[in-house]
């Protein structure tokens, strides 16, 4: 059961530094380009620290399509979450029909046809 869990928390905690790498210096808009890339690069530099495991450990129980797509539903749930409390952005109906479609997409990459 862990090699089931393991993965998917990792991917988690992948995302939200993934996440807060890409995104969190939207909110430092004045700051210098070339320092938000340094400190997004730090950040990322612990993304990769859970996420390469996450992959290593998950490829013994699921593919490389699932668990890539594992890492999409994480994505925009942590993203979702981010973009909300974080930069204060609204989240849309259509932002959920469009994420729904995708849960849509993960049932048919997991279904044994």
């Amino acid at each position: 059961m862990i090699k089931f869990i393991a993965p998917v928390a990792l991917l988690t905690v992948s995302n939200i530094f993934m996440t807060f790498a890409w995104y969190g210096h939207l909110r430092f808009r004045n700051t210098a380009l070339v320092t938000v890339i340094l400190i997004s690069w730090g950040i990322a530099f612990f993304e990769y620290c859970f996420q390469v495991p996450a992959n290593r450990i998950g490829y013994d129980v699921y593919n490389a399509a699932q668990l890539k797509t594992i890492q999409e539903v994480i994505t925009l749930i942590v993203f979702s979450g981010f973009s909300v409390l974080y930069l204060k952005e609204q989240f849309k109906w259509n932002y959920l029909v469009g994420f729904l479609f995708i849960i849509l997409a993960v049932f048919f990459i997991f279904k044994k046809w």
